[in-house]
């Protein structure tokens, strides 16, 4: 496991390109005030020790340098022991809807990328809980098993693409009963499943698997992702051209929010429907309906211990700078008279 302790410090790494631009200036800069001072050959004669390469070669040293002591203030840990701790919260299943329908861009930027950002918000919000993806289209799959490791949810959560899912369709029945199948064996009152899609072309059981679900003490939330109007669904060609789906008769096709389905699921499940927009998503709208479930005691391994990093970094860092320090502008005389196969050794790179 690894973590940084003061990870503020790493919004100091946007002053490094911003010096590689003043850097780039001030060479434009003397190249210019050498020009205007006289013709460029006299110049070069009057100055037969500036090297052209050392400058370029202080300033990759320097930058390095700082990125390597930036990186080690921010205090880079490594955790090095697992331990398994006792925890009260509740155990969610997040099942997500990855169909080529959910590309529409009827909410900025897509559906489904609308949807990822409100899942990794409300990963941020949850404290003691478990957490389980699972993503759908025409088949269901787990993307995460239940885990309380929160930074794992959201590198998982960033891979997900129509892609992963070949067959194409909205399976949520295969989607509910992956979803009870996730929950850990036991009491039940402690468990949510939230239906993230557009509910298009809907298939299968899924109101007698909501009611099964509700049964056992499952509780089904569902957020209708797009607008009644609906949007195209955007395609792109090899050379990444957008172009929009069309049907047999080359007519655009309109992905529209199923909203109906999604209310009867919900009703089903027990829990309530949301329908997201350009302004909400819906997932802060149930944190409070989660907070109600009843927390249980739970099992988590979590890492207990952690090893600073930061000597390494910050030693590197200072090393490259006192090579940086002694690395003079003009050429080396020494280097010069050092010969390999009839030239000396900077005779190459003089221009």
């Amino acid at each position: 496991m690894f973590q940084f302790a003061n990870i503020e410090y790493l919004y100091a790494l946007i002053a490094l390109p911003l010096l590689g631009v003043i850097f780039l200036i001030a060479l434009a800069q003397r190249r210019k005030a050498i020009k205007e001072f006289g013709d460029a050959e006299l110049v070069k004669g009057l100055i037969p020790e500036a090297s052209k390469v050392k400058p370029w070669l202080k300033f990759i040293l320097l930058e390095f340098a700082m990125m390597l002591i930036i990186i080690g203030l921010a205090g880079p840990q490594f955790g090095t022991k697992l331990k398994e701790v006792k925890r009260e919260g509740i155990e969610l299943v997040i099942a997500l809807d990855v169909s080529n329908s959910m590309l529409a861009e009827d909410i900025a930027p897509n559906r489904l990328e609308n949807s990822k950002r409100a899942i990794s918000k409300l990963v941020d919000r949850l404290q003691n809980d478990k957490i389980a993806l699972i993503i759908f289209a025409g088949d269901a799959f787990v993307q995460l098993p239940m885990t309380a490791d929160y930074t794992a949810v959201k590198m998982f959560l960033s891979s997900i693409t129509p892609k992963l899912v070949s067959n194409q369709g909205t399976a949520i029945g295969a989607a509910i009963d992956l979803g009870m199948k996730s929950f850990s064996p036991g009491d039940d009152k402690n468990k949510a499943l939230i239906i993230i899609t557009d509910g298009e072309n809907h298939e299968g059981n899924a109101l007698e698997l909501a009611t099964t679900a509700n049964e056992t003490g499952i509780v089904i939330h569902t957020i209708g992702m797009g607008l009644s109007k609906g949007a195209p669904i955007p395609e792109y060609n090899k050379f990444r051209q957008k172009d929009y789906r069309t049907d047999n008769e080359g007519n655009v096709v309109i992905s529209k929010l199923d909203e109906n389905m999604l209310k009867k699921l919900a009703a089903s499940g027990g829990g309530e429907y949301i329908r997201a927009n350009n302004t909400k998503t819906g997932l802060n709208a149930l944190f409070d309906k989660l907070n109600d479930l009843e927390k249980v005691e739970m099992d988590a391994k979590v890492y207990s211990e952690y090893e600073e990093q930061f000597q390494y970094f910050i030693g590197f860092g200072l090393l490259l700078l006192l090579i940086e320090f002694f690395i003079m502008f003009k050429k080396n005389k020494r280097l010069e008279s050092i010969s390999f196969f009839g030239k000396n050794l900077l005779d190459v790179n003089r221009k």
